[in-house]
């Protein structure tokens, strides 16, 4: 099974918002309750570093970096979010995902990643250790979801090897 990786296109976007639904419906991928329009999406994501993993042809998976702040001192810095088709759960593809999103990343001048992840959520966890982020912190009670329920995250970044050195 090979898994391709192309740059996302606007054409992508009912998948790939089909994609995000999918990881708003488990309640442990993300804070957001319903899907963005594209224009949102495509606002709040950094042009470069944003891609689909696909299987015969078929998207299965996507990744974007969000800038952390607008402060220019920050402009190495990004917030990761990748996302699997959850038919397509345990085949690699969250693994070549992050993978390409660390190498472009650093094609990029990107010096630190960085995600936030609810505890629940250990397959994330586990996949972002195995590719070197470190758990940094934990933030109790950081966000409410709309049902009332407030909600934890742990802090993960990954510092570059190569960029952000000197």
């Amino acid at each position: 099974m090979k898994i391709e990786i192309r740059d996302i296109e606007i054409a992508d976007w009912s998948t790939i918002a089909r994609i995000y639904q999918l990881g708003i419906t488990t309640e442990i991928a993300t804070f957001e309750t319903e899907i963005p329009s594209w224009s949102a999406w495509n606002d709040i994501h950094l042009q470069s570093c944003r891609f689909v993993a696909l299987l015969e042809n078929v998207i299965v998976g996507w990744a974007a970096l969000s800038p952390v702040s607008s402060r220019c001192v920050y402009g190495g810095v990004a917030e990761v979010s990748v996302y699997v088709d959850t038919n397509y759960s345990r085949k690699g593809i969250g693994t070549k995902l992050l993978q390409e999103l660390i190498g472009r990343s650093e094609k990029e001048g990107f010096w630190t990643l960085q995600s936030g992840i609810f505890p629940e959520n250990k397959a994330s966890i586990q996949l972002h250790k195995k590719l070197g982020f470190r758990e940094i912190g934990y933030r109790e009670r950081i966000g409410k979801m709309k049902n009332g329920i407030w909600r934890d995250n742990i802090i993960l970044e990954r510092r570059s090897k190569i960029i952000g050195m000197d």
